[in-house]
């Protein structure tokens, strides 16, 4: 198979191939290696790469594979990490200077899980600085590009990972999902990004954002991707006090076109105020392919969730100003080379390591959380966040699934929204109210708009129903299915022809 061949492959497609001898995993981490050095100048996507020891993975894991101790899915494919996902003895910096150096002495369970299924690691993605950020643009490395178009964001927090599968540098990748941080980059970027339901997938491992939201959960070229990832990441874990032990995690079964008596409910709020004209039609054009194939779809009333944005930055902002007071210049990460006492060495080692958007979010943290604002901001955020909860409980009651826009428009230029906090903040109002209630959501590509940006719907489903929604999500997949940028196909014919 030629590069270009094998590099249109999904997942599970190349799977296929590497265990037909069709192609080996060799010429597989060379394809997605050959695109990088291709693609890298114009994107950032990543933050590390990782040849040799990607090379010496796939020799490893070929041997294995013709040796017939590897028969899942995935083996031999090659993956990127999101850069807050921890790999022993490779460079994790959440992309910020406060750890530009730091080198973990241990691996995530969910990278743990990759490796044991014969994953190639190929490296780390860059991402908005600790998670915090809608475009990837708060990294201490520079913003990452959308491959669509290279005057526009990819999204955030995972934006590099999203880039990365968008333009054929792995092909697939981990993200972490705090407030759509999964699914709103997806969106940008014209791929399918999955955050399953909150504690499916181990944390340990993950450097916290905000732990009763973070959760960690792939980004591929399809649904049938996402549903085999999911079915490999998906382990109770002892290290991790949040990690359930589900026994449904054979994902791949709901992979079915029949959606007949499937309950689509959409939310009324959702095509409200706000949403750009054309994300509102693919998202009823979507609704109208899923009734002609037999589900129910009706609106109503989510009332709540117009709560979301302002519990959400409340409680996110209290747990990242706590879970990084541990980055202090003491025992690992950057410290100040001049300082004064140890206070004066404090200050300045987290004034010099973090980025504007980090301390405006701890500062925000720590004030909600002091003594005179705990009641009047905090616990009432956690009031409103089991509100939220609820009304998705009354929801479920009547719908198996959910169905709305990713995020509110297309992705916006470079520096649009990075100078407007607020405006960053409210490209994500359709993908918080998820994490606040724990439930799964599948971004999915679905058409695109006048300026030829992809344009990202929505699926969202109860507590432990993934089910659900990857069979809506594969039903309408056939629609619009992914297509790779035309920058990243040139780079592809560009080495061919040499």
């Amino acid at each position: 198979m030629t590069e270009k061949e094998i590099l249109s492959l999904t997942a599970v497609g190349l799977g296929k191939k590497i265990k037909s001898k069709e192609v080996t995993v060799i010429e597989a981490v060379k394809a997605v290696l050959g695109q990088i050095r291709s693609m890298e100048p114009d994107l950032n996507s990543f933050v590390t790469v990782d040849e040799a020891f990607a090379l010496s993975q796939a020799e490893a894991v070929q041997k294995k594979i013709d040796a017939g101790e590897l028969t899942g899915p995935l083996a031999g494919v090659p993956v990127a990490i999101k850069d807050n996902i921890c790999i022993k003895d490779m460079k994790t910096t959440c992309s910020s200077n406060i750890l530009s150096d730091f080198v973990p002495t241990y691996t995530a369970q969910a990278v743990e899980n990759l490796i044991e299924a014969g994953a190639i690691i190929i490296g780390k993605t860059n991402m908005d600085e600790f998670a915090m950020g809608s475009t990837t643009e708060t990294s201490a490395f520079g913003p990452t590009k959308n491959p669509w178009n290279l005057e526009y964001v990819p999204g955030g927090s995972s934006g590099g990972s999203c880039t990365a599968v968008a333009a054929g540098e792995c092909f697939y990748a981990l993200g972490s999902d705090t407030g759509g941080s999964i699914r709103q980059p997806a969106s940008y970027c014209g791929v399918t990004g999955l955050k399953p339901t909150y504690g499916t997938i181990s944390r340990y491992g993950l450097i916290a954002y905000g732990s009763s939201l973070d959760q960690i959960g792939p980004v591929a070229k399809d649904v049938t991707d996402c549903a085999a990832i999911l079915e490999v990441l998906t382990s109770h874990d002892k290290k991790d006090s949040t990690s359930v032990d589900r026994k449904d995690n054979h994902f791949m079964e709901a992979l079915t076109k029949d959606v007949k008596g499937l309950r689509v409910g959409i939310p009324a709020d959702y095509l409200g105020e706000g949403l750009n004209e054309e994300v509102k039609e693919a998202v009823l054009k979507a609704a109208k392919v899923l009734e002609e194939k037999g589900a129910v779809v009706e609106t109503f009333d989510l009332g709540r969730v117009k709560y979301a944005i302002p519990a959400y930055y409340v409680i996110a902002s209290a747990e990242a100003s706590s879970n990084l007071s541990r980055f202090d210049g003491v025992k690992y990460g950057y410290r100040a080379r001049e300082y004064e006492g140890l206070h004066g060495m404090y200050k300045k080692s987290r004034s010099e390591g973090f980025g504007a958007e980090v301390k405006r979010r701890i500062m925000l943290g720590s004030f909600v959380l002091s003594s005179g604002y705990y009641d009047a901001y905090y616990i009432k955020a956690l009031k409103t966040k089991a509100l939220i909860k609820k009304s998705f409980d009354e929801a479920f009651a009547k719908y198996d699934v959910i169905l709305g826009p990713t995020a509110p428009t297309t992705a916006p230029k470079l520096n649009e929204s990075l100078s407007d906090s607020l405006k960053m903040y409210l490209g994500d109002i359709y993908t918080i109210s998820v994490n606040l209630a724990g439930l799964p959501g599948l971004s999915i590509p679905f058409g695109t708009d006048h300026k030829g940006l992809p344009i990202g719907i929505q699926l969202i489903g109860d507590c432990f129903q993934e089910k659900n929604i990857l069979r809506a999500g594969f039903a309408l997949e056939g629609e619009h299915g992914y297509t790779m940028p035309e920058l990243a196909l040139k780079a592809i014919n560009g080495r061919e022809e040499k």
